[in-house]
Protein backbone atom coordinates (compact mmCIF):
# COMPACT_ATOMS: atom_id res chain seq x y z
CA UNK A 1 0.00 0.00 0.00
CA UNK A 2 1.15 3.29 -1.05
CA UNK A 3 2.08 5.70 1.59
CA UNK A 4 -1.23 7.93 2.70
CA UNK A 5 -1.94 10.87 4.71
CA UNK A 6 -4.77 12.18 6.46
CA UNK A 7 -6.01 16.08 5.60
CA UNK A 8 -9.05 17.46 8.16
CA UNK A 9 -10.19 21.29 6.96
CA UNK A 10 -13.60 22.36 9.34
CA UNK A 11 -14.40 25.68 7.44
CA UNK A 12 -17.36 28.31 8.29
CA UNK A 13 -20.05 26.06 5.93
CA UNK A 14 -17.96 22.53 5.20
CA UNK A 15 -16.66 19.49 7.81
CA UNK A 16 -14.05 17.45 6.07
CA UNK A 17 -11.81 15.06 5.92
CA UNK A 18 -10.04 13.75 3.08
CA UNK A 19 -7.22 11.11 1.86
CA UNK A 20 -4.23 11.34 -0.66
CA UNK A 21 -1.66 8.81 -1.12
CA UNK A 22 0.76 10.74 -3.65
CA UNK A 23 -1.88 10.11 -7.10
CA UNK A 24 -5.17 10.29 -6.06
CA UNK A 25 -7.38 10.66 -3.07
CA UNK A 26 -10.73 10.70 -1.21
CA UNK A 27 -12.57 13.71 0.41
CA UNK A 28 -15.71 13.26 2.58
CA UNK A 29 -17.30 16.25 3.18
CA UNK A 30 -20.47 17.79 4.19
CA UNK A 31 -21.81 21.37 4.45
CA UNK A 32 -23.25 23.08 7.73
CA UNK A 33 -26.26 23.69 7.86
CA UNK A 34 -27.84 27.70 7.90
CA UNK A 35 -31.49 28.02 9.11
CA UNK A 36 -33.91 29.36 5.87
CA UNK A 37 -33.60 32.98 5.07
CA UNK A 38 -29.92 33.10 7.14
CA UNK A 39 -26.94 34.77 5.71
CA UNK A 40 -24.67 32.09 7.39
CA UNK A 41 -23.78 30.85 11.08
CA UNK A 42 -22.10 32.19 13.99
CA UNK A 43 -18.57 30.77 14.46
CA UNK A 44 -20.00 29.03 18.00
CA UNK A 45 -22.64 26.96 15.85
CA UNK A 46 -20.20 26.18 13.11
CA UNK A 47 -17.69 25.18 15.93
CA UNK A 48 -20.59 22.93 17.42
CA UNK A 49 -21.67 21.23 14.11
CA UNK A 50 -18.06 20.39 12.73
CA UNK A 51 -17.74 18.31 16.25
CA UNK A 52 -20.64 16.85 15.74
CA UNK A 53 -20.13 15.85 12.05
CA UNK A 54 -16.70 14.91 12.15
CA UNK A 55 -17.31 11.53 13.10
CA UNK A 56 -19.34 10.73 10.05
CA UNK A 57 -16.80 11.76 7.44
CA UNK A 58 -14.22 9.63 9.26
CA UNK A 59 -16.83 7.05 9.21
CA UNK A 60 -16.75 7.80 5.38
CA UNK A 61 -13.47 7.46 4.84
CA UNK A 62 -13.16 3.94 6.93
CA UNK A 63 -16.08 2.48 4.51
CA UNK A 64 -14.28 3.49 1.15
CA UNK A 65 -11.39 1.84 2.84
CA UNK A 66 -9.13 4.89 2.87
CA UNK A 67 -7.99 4.86 6.29
CA UNK A 68 -5.38 1.96 6.48
CA UNK A 69 -2.11 2.95 6.80
CA UNK A 70 -1.83 6.97 7.78
CA UNK A 71 1.64 8.05 7.77
CA UNK A 72 0.76 11.53 8.74
CA UNK A 73 -1.87 13.51 9.83
CA UNK A 74 -2.75 17.72 8.70
CA UNK A 75 -5.13 20.13 9.35
CA UNK A 76 -6.41 23.58 8.25
CA UNK A 77 -5.78 25.59 11.45
CA UNK A 78 -6.43 29.02 10.42
CA UNK A 79 -7.80 30.80 7.53
CA UNK A 80 -5.04 32.35 5.92
CA UNK A 81 -0.93 32.13 6.64
CA UNK A 82 -0.50 35.21 8.08
CA UNK A 83 0.16 36.91 11.39
CA UNK A 84 -2.92 37.42 13.50
CA UNK A 85 -5.37 35.06 11.07
CA UNK A 86 -7.84 33.41 13.05
CA UNK A 87 -11.74 31.35 13.20
CA UNK A 88 -12.80 29.47 16.01
CA UNK A 89 -14.25 26.75 13.42
CA UNK A 90 -10.67 25.50 12.53
CA UNK A 91 -10.36 24.48 16.19
CA UNK A 92 -12.43 21.37 15.97
CA UNK A 93 -10.06 20.12 12.92
CA UNK A 94 -6.60 21.29 14.81
CA UNK A 95 -7.68 19.44 17.98
CA UNK A 96 -8.60 16.06 16.47
CA UNK A 97 -5.98 15.93 13.98
CA UNK A 98 -3.80 16.80 16.66
CA UNK A 99 -4.91 13.96 18.86
CA UNK A 100 -5.08 11.38 16.11
CA UNK A 101 -1.31 12.08 15.22
CA UNK A 102 -0.44 11.38 19.06
CA UNK A 103 -3.22 8.50 18.79
CA UNK A 104 -1.40 7.14 15.63
CA UNK A 105 2.54 7.96 16.49
CA UNK A 106 2.61 9.91 13.05
CA UNK A 107 3.67 13.80 12.53
CA UNK A 108 1.21 16.32 12.69
CA UNK A 109 0.92 18.91 9.82
CA UNK A 110 -1.00 22.59 10.11
CA UNK A 111 -1.81 24.68 7.42
CA UNK A 112 -3.92 27.52 6.70
CA UNK A 113 -7.42 27.32 4.95
CA UNK A 114 -6.23 29.19 1.76
CA UNK A 115 -3.04 27.02 1.48
CA UNK A 116 -5.62 23.79 0.94
CA UNK A 117 -7.35 25.54 -1.06
CA UNK A 118 -5.07 26.35 -3.73
CA UNK A 119 -3.31 22.99 -3.34
CA UNK A 120 -6.85 20.94 -4.05
CA UNK A 121 -6.83 23.50 -7.31
CA UNK A 122 -3.45 22.58 -8.91
CA UNK A 123 -4.18 18.67 -7.99
CA UNK A 124 -7.37 18.38 -9.02
CA UNK A 125 -6.63 20.44 -12.55
CA UNK A 126 -3.81 18.29 -12.86
CA UNK A 127 -1.31 20.81 -12.21
CA UNK A 128 0.52 19.92 -8.69
CA UNK A 129 3.70 21.37 -10.31
CA UNK A 130 2.33 25.24 -9.78
CA UNK A 131 2.96 24.68 -6.25
CA UNK A 132 6.63 24.77 -7.15
CA UNK A 133 6.91 27.68 -9.04
CA UNK A 134 5.21 31.35 -8.92
CA UNK A 135 1.73 31.77 -10.11
CA UNK A 136 -1.14 33.97 -9.92
CA UNK A 137 -4.57 32.25 -8.36
CA UNK A 138 -7.82 34.29 -7.24
CA UNK A 139 -9.24 33.04 -4.12
CA UNK A 140 -13.05 33.37 -4.84
CA UNK A 141 -15.65 32.34 -2.10
CA UNK A 142 -18.49 33.21 0.16
CA UNK A 143 -15.87 34.90 2.66
CA UNK A 144 -12.71 35.75 -0.02
CA UNK A 145 -12.60 37.65 -3.33
CA UNK A 146 -8.72 37.66 -3.15
CA UNK A 147 -6.56 38.09 -6.44
CA UNK A 148 -2.99 36.07 -4.76
CA UNK A 149 0.69 36.34 -5.98
CA UNK A 150 1.64 32.97 -5.39
CA UNK A 151 5.31 31.33 -4.23
CA UNK A 152 6.67 28.43 -2.87
CA UNK A 153 7.95 28.50 0.99
CA UNK A 154 11.33 28.20 1.93
CA UNK A 155 10.62 24.72 2.86
CA UNK A 156 9.27 23.57 -0.75
CA UNK A 157 5.94 22.25 1.20
CA UNK A 158 3.48 25.07 0.96
CA UNK A 159 3.06 28.14 -0.93
CA UNK A 160 2.82 31.85 0.25
CA UNK A 161 0.35 34.31 -0.91
CA UNK A 162 0.67 38.14 -1.45
CA UNK A 163 -2.70 40.07 -2.10
CA UNK A 164 -2.49 42.02 -5.21
CA UNK A 165 -6.15 43.07 -4.87
CA UNK A 166 -9.82 41.95 -5.16
CA UNK A 167 -12.93 43.29 -3.30
CA UNK A 168 -12.51 46.18 -0.79
CA UNK A 169 -15.64 45.48 0.72
CA UNK A 170 -18.26 42.60 0.18
CA UNK A 171 -16.61 39.19 -1.26
CA UNK A 172 -18.34 37.68 -5.09
CA UNK A 173 -19.67 34.66 -2.77
CA UNK A 174 -21.70 37.18 -0.63
CA UNK A 175 -23.32 39.24 -3.56
CA UNK A 176 -24.20 35.81 -5.00
CA UNK A 177 -25.34 34.56 -1.78
CA UNK A 178 -27.33 37.65 -0.79
CA UNK A 179 -28.80 37.67 -4.31
CA UNK A 180 -30.04 33.82 -4.14
CA UNK A 181 -31.91 34.69 -0.59
CA UNK A 182 -33.63 37.82 -1.79
CA UNK A 183 -34.80 35.62 -4.66
CA UNK A 184 -35.68 33.30 -1.87
CA UNK A 185 -33.27 30.46 -2.76
CA UNK A 186 -31.71 28.62 0.00
CA UNK A 187 -28.12 29.31 1.38
CA UNK A 188 -25.40 29.06 -0.20
CA UNK A 189 -27.09 29.55 -3.37
CA UNK A 190 -24.64 29.38 -6.05
CA UNK A 191 -25.47 26.73 -7.72
CA UNK A 192 -29.05 28.10 -7.76
CA UNK A 193 -27.92 31.01 -8.84
CA UNK A 194 -26.23 29.75 -12.02
CA UNK A 195 -28.75 27.47 -12.82
CA UNK A 196 -31.48 30.41 -12.74
CA UNK A 197 -29.32 32.98 -14.27
CA UNK A 198 -29.56 30.32 -17.45
CA UNK A 199 -33.22 31.29 -17.94
CA UNK A 200 -32.53 35.21 -18.09
CA UNK A 201 -33.47 36.64 -21.84
CA UNK A 202 -32.10 40.87 -21.32
CA UNK A 203 -28.64 39.25 -20.11
CA UNK A 204 -27.92 42.92 -18.55
CA UNK A 205 -25.02 43.33 -16.09
CA UNK A 206 -22.73 45.84 -14.94
CA UNK A 207 -19.01 47.25 -15.64
CA UNK A 208 -17.63 47.84 -12.74
CA UNK A 209 -14.60 49.77 -12.46
CA UNK A 210 -11.20 47.98 -11.31
CA UNK A 211 -8.32 50.47 -9.80
CA UNK A 212 -5.13 49.10 -8.54
CA UNK A 213 -6.37 45.74 -9.08
CA UNK A 214 -9.06 46.49 -6.85
CA UNK A 215 -12.71 46.68 -7.17
CA UNK A 216 -16.21 46.96 -4.95
CA UNK A 217 -19.33 45.03 -5.37
CA UNK A 218 -21.55 47.08 -1.94
CA UNK A 219 -23.21 48.94 -4.69
CA UNK A 220 -24.35 45.88 -6.70
CA UNK A 221 -25.93 44.76 -3.59
CA UNK A 222 -27.66 48.14 -3.90
CA UNK A 223 -28.73 48.01 -7.41
CA UNK A 224 -30.04 43.61 -7.00
CA UNK A 225 -32.12 44.48 -4.04
CA UNK A 226 -33.76 47.57 -6.28
CA UNK A 227 -34.09 45.05 -9.03
CA UNK A 228 -36.10 42.53 -6.61
CA UNK A 229 -38.09 45.77 -5.17
CA UNK A 230 -39.33 46.84 -9.08
CA UNK A 231 -40.38 43.30 -9.68
CA UNK A 232 -37.16 42.16 -11.99
CA UNK A 233 -38.00 38.80 -13.33
CA UNK A 234 -35.79 36.41 -10.53
CA UNK A 235 -34.10 34.73 -13.72
CA UNK A 236 -32.51 38.68 -14.89
CA UNK A 237 -31.66 39.54 -10.85
CA UNK A 238 -29.62 36.30 -11.09
CA UNK A 239 -28.09 36.88 -14.84
CA UNK A 240 -27.28 40.15 -13.54
CA UNK A 241 -25.11 39.86 -10.14
CA UNK A 242 -23.12 36.64 -11.44
CA UNK A 243 -22.15 38.37 -14.67
CA UNK A 244 -21.27 41.34 -12.98
CA UNK A 245 -18.86 39.13 -10.91
CA UNK A 246 -17.54 37.18 -13.61
CA UNK A 247 -16.78 40.68 -15.82
CA UNK A 248 -14.94 42.45 -13.09
CA UNK A 249 -13.09 39.57 -12.28
CA UNK A 250 -11.94 38.68 -15.93
CA UNK A 251 -11.49 42.34 -16.21
CA UNK A 252 -9.00 42.71 -13.02
CA UNK A 253 -7.52 39.23 -14.07
CA UNK A 254 -6.16 40.72 -17.36
CA UNK A 255 -4.86 43.91 -15.74
CA UNK A 256 -2.86 41.39 -13.25
CA UNK A 257 -1.72 39.12 -16.28
CA UNK A 258 -0.35 42.43 -17.73
CA UNK A 259 1.19 43.63 -14.84
CA UNK A 260 2.48 40.20 -13.70
CA UNK A 261 3.57 38.34 -17.47
CA UNK A 262 3.90 35.02 -17.95
CA UNK A 263 2.79 34.13 -15.16
CA UNK A 264 -0.05 31.32 -14.93
CA UNK A 265 -3.50 31.70 -13.42
CA UNK A 266 -5.37 29.09 -11.10
CA UNK A 267 -8.38 29.67 -9.97
CA UNK A 268 -10.04 28.68 -6.56
CA UNK A 269 -12.86 28.63 -4.08
CA UNK A 270 -16.11 28.04 -4.35
CA UNK A 271 -17.51 30.85 -7.04
CA UNK A 272 -14.69 29.38 -8.97
CA UNK A 273 -16.74 26.20 -9.91
CA UNK A 274 -19.66 28.93 -11.53
CA UNK A 275 -19.64 27.58 -15.08
CA UNK A 276 -20.04 31.19 -16.88
CA UNK A 277 -16.85 32.37 -14.74
CA UNK A 278 -15.14 29.10 -15.89
CA UNK A 279 -16.38 29.96 -19.78
CA UNK A 280 -14.58 33.36 -19.71
CA UNK A 281 -11.63 33.10 -17.99
CA UNK A 282 -10.63 29.80 -19.60
CA UNK A 283 -11.32 31.45 -23.24
CA UNK A 284 -10.01 34.99 -22.06
CA UNK A 285 -7.02 34.27 -19.44
CA UNK A 286 -6.12 31.07 -19.90
CA UNK A 287 -6.82 30.21 -16.72
CA UNK A 288 -6.93 26.80 -14.60
CA UNK A 289 -9.65 25.92 -12.64
CA UNK A 290 -10.16 23.11 -9.74
CA UNK A 291 -12.70 20.45 -10.80
CA UNK A 292 -16.27 21.47 -9.35
CA UNK A 293 -15.41 19.05 -6.07
CA UNK A 294 -12.16 20.62 -5.19
CA UNK A 295 -13.10 24.31 -6.12
CA UNK A 296 -15.88 24.17 -2.80
CA UNK A 297 -14.34 23.64 0.91
CA UNK A 298 -12.84 20.58 1.20
CA UNK A 299 -9.76 18.92 2.87
CA UNK A 300 -7.95 17.07 0.10
CA UNK A 301 -5.54 19.88 -0.54
CA UNK A 302 -4.72 19.60 3.40
CA UNK A 303 -3.70 16.14 2.32
CA UNK A 304 -1.83 17.26 -0.19
CA UNK A 305 0.15 19.16 1.90
CA UNK A 306 0.22 16.83 4.20
CA UNK A 307 1.78 14.42 2.10
CA UNK A 308 4.37 16.55 0.54
CA UNK A 309 5.50 17.42 3.96
CA UNK A 310 6.18 14.12 4.57
CA UNK A 311 7.91 13.32 0.98
CA UNK A 312 10.58 16.42 2.08
CA UNK A 313 11.03 15.27 5.63
CA UNK A 314 11.90 11.79 4.29
CA UNK A 315 14.18 13.09 1.50
CA UNK A 316 15.73 14.93 4.44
Amino acid sequence: MSMRTLGIDTSNYTTSAAVFDGRDGYNAGRLLEVRPGELGLRQSDALFQHVKHLPERFAELRAAGWLDGLAAVGASTRPRAVEGSYMPCFLAGASQGQVLSQVLGVPFYAFSHQQGHLAAAAWSAGRLDLLDRPFLAWHLSGGTTELLRVEPEEDGVAVRAEILGGTSDISAGQLIDRTGVLLGLSFPAGKEVEKLSRQAQKREYYKVKVKDLTFSLSGMENKVRQMVQRGEEPAEVAWFAQETVCRVVQACTKAAMEAYPGLPVLCSGGVASNGRLKELLRQNCGALFAQPQFSTDNAMGTAVLTWRALERGKRL
